[in-house]
């Protein structure tokens, strides 16, 4: 599959990783330095990881070989229109997870796909319901787990996803961080393109 292509992911997520490792893709990580997060403030709130992806796709430390092809991704969590990011400490992690707490929020992941000269992008999204947490299983999974690098402070693979999530409408992997069955149709048009 996409013979003659090297890919490149520009992120040191072992999540990410793992499921471009899933589509079967030989890769190599070379972690975009610095990672960007800064957004315009009026942008809306479901253009900012596209916008991320996209800007860490830029960042990238180095040109691009002729049949290398860059992926770089970002995730965030959106609640009643306010994006929640990576947890600054355990206080804000709580408090995220408490604001997430019995209701269904949305996680966008931004995916750009560069090679030289040329760069396309995309947005997934899903909708995650938890059921109502105690303060006890809270404070149980962040003592334990410390998603302190996961946006919205959980992570679905981890205890809270299979002790709190009642309901997951889109993909579980765009969920995870990287939606690869998107990713994967992407890449066909992209290739396909290539052939014309």
């Amino acid at each position: 599959m996409f013979e003659g292509w090297r890919f490149v992911l520009g992120s040191g997520s072992p999540r990410r990783r793992e499921l471009l490792a899933g589509l079967g893709l030989e890769f190599t990580v070379e972690p975009v330095k610095g990672d960007p997060e800064s957004y315009p403030a009026d942008m809306p709130f479901d253009e900012v990881p596209e916008f991320l992806a996209r800007h860490k796709s830029a960042s990238f430390g180095r040109p691009l070989e002729d049949d290398e092809v860059l992926i770089t991704a970002d995730t965030l969590v959106c609640l009643d229109g306010c994006l929640l990011g990576k947890p600054s400490g355990r206080e804000e992690a709580c408090g995220m997870l408490r604001r997430l707490s019995g209701r269904t929020h949305q996680v966008y992941t931004g995916v750009a796909l560069r090679r030289a000269g040329e760069v396309s992008s995309f947005t997934a999204c899903t909708d995650v319901t938890f059921k109502e947490l105690t303060d006890a299983e809270i404070g149980y999974y962040v003592d334990n787990y410390k998603p302190f690098d996961k946006a919205g402070a959980y992570g679905v693979q981890e205890w809270i996803g299979y002790a709190g999530i009642t309901r997951i409408e889109g993909s579980y992997f765009n969920v995870v961080g990287l939606p690869v069955q998107r990713l994967y149709t992407e890449l066909c048009k992209l290739f396909s393109n290539f052939a014309d």
